[in-house]
């Protein structure tokens, strides 16, 4: 195995570059490079170990080679990153720990992550058998010490379950839940980063069982101590925790049957630097958040009630995602999905409906109608429960796919409805400043441009002069 990832290795042009550059000096490719060849991935960022030379140096001229950009990241530990042209492919450069290459990888974190290879000598350098994990799908760390030393390692460990979908080792669960309340140390920008690449990898559902199981999941997310209380009832078979985890499930699985115009939507960084289906996916996890509060059980049936759920969700959920440092376009996707999340659903069940309703929904919708009708087809899978007949389930999802149909048949011809009065415009007809009721008579008027009853800026007028007199 090995000679044929050593033939992939060096087939790389760019390593091929770094390696006639750096002539007789050592230097050796280390970690995830390694990784990602052996398990057939494509690889963009390429970690260095340079040996007998000053790396802030190296990384220099390095980058002049290139035609790279040099920024110096941790300039006290010697680390420097290049960033390609393409804005894709980027170099870490650094020197070994304590002048030591023994030493540096053996603080790395799991022993996957630890095999270097010395482009001088084109041989690997594997001190703690991590090709034998790779072999054996199995994820094991180094160390106890090097967690405790970096607790984001303890998230890292379900963030590489997520991406490879190995095994972790049980010994290594229960150091991780003895120690579980260290994730609450490191920076929460460096969480979100590492709970998003979990949320976009492929086995992000084998990732969350574990999550829970080994005490982190509460920890990052508190909510879903409450989550977790929540039995299961006549329309869900599942346990709230259990249903929230297999709508993600779901999700990926609408995604892989999915044709190229809705995977490749899906695909897309539109915001927060992951794909729109990692976001979608946590949006999923997220979408009955709100469930706990609202939770009621009528005395005479027994029925479990959540009214209004999603709204309670949606208005949770911007507290929850700031703490973790999202940015604000990814906090209003996520609550828009836990907003919107049925629906998708109430509009196929409208009676005599027409195009008239189904084009409302996608203008409300906007750019979100995709992720939308996937994630009410992903929670209806996800909830069987003793009073959801196989038929209500069929005709659900019939009419969602039906309703996706439509959108994408139609979505290349719809014009974006005109923008009729400017926020400055409304002020000044009203008197208002910017204000909650500012923003609900905005709403206000946007709904009924939805509903078509405004097409005109003098109707828009005439519509904001009655809203404010009414206040």
């Amino acid at each position: 195995m090995n000679s044929q990832i050593i033939n992939k290795i060096l087939e790389d042009e760019l390593i091929t570059n770094i390696k006639n550059f750096a002539g007789d000096n050592r230097v050796l490719l280390v970690g995830g490079v390694i990784r990602d060849y052996c398990l057939g991935k494509k690889n963009f960022d390429k970690d260095i170990i340079v040996i007998n030379q000053d790396a802030e140096i190296f990384a220099k001229d390095l980058a002049e080679k290139l035609d790279a950009t040099y920024i110096p990241l941790d300039e006290e530990n010697k680390i420097y990153r290049l960033v390609l042209k393409d804005k894709i492919n980027f170099i870490d450069i650094t020197n070994p720990i304590e002048n030591s290459l023994e030493k540096d990888l053996a603080r790395r974190d799991l022993k996957m992550n630890a095999i270097a290879f010395d482009l001088k000598d084109n041989k690997f350098i594997d001190l703690f058998d991590g090709f034998k994990d790779l072999e054996n799908s199995k994820i094991n760390i180094i160390s106890e010490q090097n967690l405790i030393d970096d607790p984001l390692r303890l998230l890292r460990i379900f963030r590489f379950q997520a991406t490879t979908g190995f095994d972790i080792d049980n010994d290594l669960k229960e150091i991780v839940k003895n120690h579980h309340k260290l994730i609450n140390a490191p920076s929460k920008e460096r969480v979100q980063y590492e709970l998003m690449k979990l949320f976009d990898g492929e086995y992000t559902v084998k990732a969350l069982q574990n999550l829970d199981e080994c005490d982190i999941l509460c920890e990052i997310l508190p909510i879903f101590n409450d989550v977790k209380k929540v039995p299961p009832n006549s329309h869900h078979h599942l346990p709230l925790i259990e249903h929230l985890i297999e709508t993600v499930r779901q999700i990926e699985n609408f995604y892989k049957i999915s044709n190229k115009e809705v995977k490749t939507h899906l695909d897309k960084v539109d915001f927060g630097g992951f794909r729109r289906l990692a976001h979608l996916k946590l949006a999923g996890f997220m979408h009955d958040i709100g469930k706990f509060s609202c939770w009621t059980i009528e005395p005479d049936t027994g029925r479990h009630r959540f009214l209004k759920h999603e709204y309670i969700g949606a208005e949770m959920c911007p507290k929850i995602l700031k703490t973790l440092k999202f940015s604000k376009k990814q906090i209003e996707y996520i609550s828009d999905m836990i907003k919107y999340h049925i629906y998708p659903s109430h509009v196929i069940a409208t009676e005599d409906l027409n195009e008239k309703t189904k084009l409302r929904y996608i203008r409300k919708m906007e750019n979100n109608v995709i992720d939308n009708i996937i994630l009410a087809m992903s929670d209806r899978l996800s909830a069987r429960g003793e009073a959801v007949s196989d038929e209500m389930v069929k005709k659900n999802i019939s009419g969602l796919q039906e309703l996706l149909g439509y959108y994408l048949k139609v979505k290349d011809t719809l014009k974006p409805l005109p923008k009729l009065l400017t926020g400055e415009e409304i002020m000044e007809i009203t008197g208002l400043k910017p204000s909650k009721n500012l923003g609900d008579l905005i709403d206000a008027l946007h709904e009924e441009q939805f509903n078509g009853n405004i097409n005109t800026k003098e109707q828009a007028e005439n519509f904001v002069k009655t809203y404010v007199s009414d206040l």
